[in-house]
């Protein structure tokens, strides 16, 4: 049962041959046996899972046709997410006893999808690193616990490597869904700006949307479909697409793509080059114009994106007698951030604008632009830690140097794993498209997909 896909799971309970409380108790019984092994979540929700999927069965068996499209399915959510009743920590021992006094937009999408939350996930600190080691423990790979799962959406990730969700919420501002979902062997997608609504928090700064992780390509469109949202007041909107829009896309030839390569550096582990390698070799055998692209240095997005993630780390309140409780990390970026005043915040925006546009357009003439997703097989625990907090930034930028750009420019991105090591890590590439064309990215990766079986 557990094996099944999200859209198998939805049909088989539409077709009564599995129950929702029958689906949770599974999910909640996995969870029990391998979370302390894993770290995966924060807060399980055994009650609440149970009694949204009794609701979810009794409509089933009330003989409704039109089902919500996911009903009955579970699902985990980040702790950076607000889901009403539970706790609310973003990964920080400051807000360990917290709890969300209302749903996030997402979430409440989520629940009209039909979908059971399971509970919340391991989450980086403020959403600030790209490994998931916090005062709660450390979300760990189920391919190699001595292995980080990638963060900051680490332990969603690892709740769906591990058979604990079959799918997850994650959310992305500088490669968070994507980075982990490498790690772990998984889809991930970073939407389009405005995509997905982050009510009722702030979008100051146009890094972070929530996104989807699961284990094939299908599932993480179907769960887009159930994310996509707009709410008044949100910075960026896009049109509301029709059901389905996203899961129908998997399922769709792309037709003949150019696709542009971002060759990695010499530096770069070389399993994470033969990922990329291998699929740009599959890419052509499938028909697509392949063609090497101009590189993008780190450099160029480097001094911008470090202001603005500084400042959005210093933008979750925290009371100042608590500031020591705070991860070293965190609190070297909030002192980076109180170093600048209100010009610097703005210069920072006007230049990371103007580097989305430089960006964007060296790559304009290409449908999807592709590469390793990360620069490294996933570290171990505490690998990418340094006593010095500033080592530790330039550690995480040099393990994903790509993933930050379609933050910046506002495209969709995804992964898709490549390959596996001898040793059994998971190694995976990096799918870049035009602004709002997510069903361009969900095609070809659900083509690269079909072709590796």
């Amino acid at each position: 049962m557990t094996d099944l896909t999200l859209a198998e799971l939805a049909a088989a309970v539409r077709a009564r041959e599995v129950s929702p409380v029958e689906l949770a108790e599974e999910y909640l019984a996995r969870i029990d046996r391998g979370n302390d092994r894993i770290g995966a979540y924060l807060a399980v929700d055994h009650e609440g899972a149970l009694a949204t999927a009794r609701e979810a069965e009794a409509l089933v068996r009330s003989g409704v046709r039109d089902l919500p499209m996911l009903c009955g399915v579970p699902v985990s959510v980040k702790d950076t997410c607000l889901v009403k009743g539970l706790r609310y920590t973003a990964g920080s021992k400051v807000f360990a006893d917290r709890v969300a006094e209302v749903d996030a937009a997402v979430v409440t999408q989520l629940r009209r999808a039909g979908m059971v939350v399971l509970g919340k996930t391991n989450a980086a600190e403020f959403g600030c690193s790209s490994y998931t080691e916090t005062a709660f423990g450390a979300a760990r790979n189920p391919h190699d616990l001595t292995r980080t799962a990638g963060g900051s959406s680490g332990g969603a990730a690892a709740s769906v490597a591990a058979g604990l969700a079959p799918a997850a919420h994650g959310s992305d501002g500088g490669g968070s869904v994507r980075i982990p979902a490498a790690c772990c062997g998984l889809v991930g997608i970073k939407p389009t700006r405005g995509r997905v609504s982050p009510a009722p928090g702030p979008d100051s700064a146009g890094l972070a949307t929530a996104g989807p992780i699961a284990r094939t390509v299908a599932d993480a469109a179907l769960l887009l479909d159930a994310m996509s949202t707009a709410r008044p007041g949100d910075t960026h909107q896009l049109p509301p697409v029709p059901a389905g829009h996203f899961a129908n896309s998997a399922e769709r030839d792309p037709g003949r793509l150019r696709i542009g390569v971002i060759r990695g550096s010499a530096s770069d582990d070389p399993w994470c080059r033969r990922a990329c390698e291998d699929t740009v070799a599959l890419l052509a055998d499938l028909g697509h114009d392949v063609a090497y692209a101009a590189p993008t240095d780190p450099d160029d997005y480097r001094e911008e994106f470090a202001v603005v993630w500084a400042l959005l780390a210093c933008s979750v309140p925290v009371p100042a007698e608590r500031e020591q409780d705070l991860l070293p990390l965190t609190r070297w970026l909030r002192e980076k951030a109180r170093g600048y005043d209100v010009v610097a915040f703005m210069s920072a925006l006007v230049s990371m604008q103007a580097t989305a546009r430089r960006i964007a357009s060296r790559y304009d003439r290409f449908d999807v632009v592709l590469s390793s997703a990360t620069a490294a097989l996933p570290p171990l625990v505490g690998g990418l830690v340094d006593d010095d907090p500033a080592q530790t930034f330039e550690n995480m930028l040099e393990f994903h140097p790509l993933t930050p750009l379609a933050n910046i420019t506002g495209q969709p991105s995804l992964t898709v794993p490549a390959l596996r090591t001898p040793g059994g890590l998971p190694a995976g590439v990096l799918l870049t498209g035009r602004y709002g064309a997510e069903t361009t990215l969900i095609s070809v990766a659900a083509q690269l997909e079909r072709a590796k079986r």
